[in-house]
């Protein structure tokens, strides 16, 4: 059996601005760093033989945060875990992305969610069989862990996914599984003003409520 500890990046000036990444390089602003660090610190109360992170400089620092705090080694670089590609919508806000693309509107550039889950997902297969037996921070994006979610847990967690928030998997038989959609270790980790994932990317909220794929 293989553990996954997942952990969303901490906070950009983009989620603080609720405007859609994506795959757009937008780096840690303060806040982030700190969240980070909060992260760090919890995990390190666990054994962890590994650390790797989508290549986006917000993930691959707040991993660089969490495995100073936490003993860890070097970190690793996964292009599976790299935040979806919203396309032509990158970059707007709610109110922008209203008047650009209204809702039913297609988005040009747009990556699938099913996409999404399926280089997601195999990535940490792929993990697991090269690393069978260890438990592993993977620190990704909002997108990501939603699709994770999503697709071993489907329509049972809509809480909030926070900057620096982390949820327990397990890869055991070939299968992935949830352990716990925010670990208890991460409640400390949810700083007050650390919003949503879908609070903070206006595409991803319409279709958490049925809207347009």
């Amino acid at each position: 059996m293989t553990v996954f500890a997942l952990v969303r990046h901490g906070e950009t000036d983009w989620n603080r601005a609720r405007r859609i990444q994506g795959a757009t390089d937008i780096p840690l602003n303060h806040t982030g760093r700190e969240q980070a660090a909060a992260a760090g610190r919890l995990l390190a109360g666990r054994a962890w033989s590994r650390i790797v992170a989508s290549p986006l400089s917000r993930a691959s620092e707040t991993a660089e945060i969490i495995a100073r705090e936490a003993g860890i080694g070097t970190v690793e670089h996964e292009p599976a875990f790299v935040e979806r590609n919203y396309g032509e919508a990158e970059g707007l806000t709610g109110t922008e992305l209203d008047a650009r693309f209204p809702e039913g509107t297609d988005v040009p550039g747009r990556e699938t969610r099913e996409a999404v889950a399926e280089r997601v997902i195999d990535g940490l297969h792929r993990l697991a069989a090269a690393h069978p037996g260890e438990a592993i921070i993977v620190v990704a994006h909002g997108g990501v862990i939603r699709s994770v979610l999503e697709t071993v847990a489907p329509g049972h967690h809509r809480e909030p996914i926070t900057n620096g928030s982390i949820h327990s998997f397990q890869h055991a038989d070939g299968g992935l599984e949830l352990v716990l959609f925010d670990d208890p270790l991460d409640e400390q980790s949810i700083f007050p003003y650390a919003d949503d994932y879908d609070e903070q990317n206006p595409l991803a909220h319409r279709e958490s409520e049925g809207g347009a794929g």
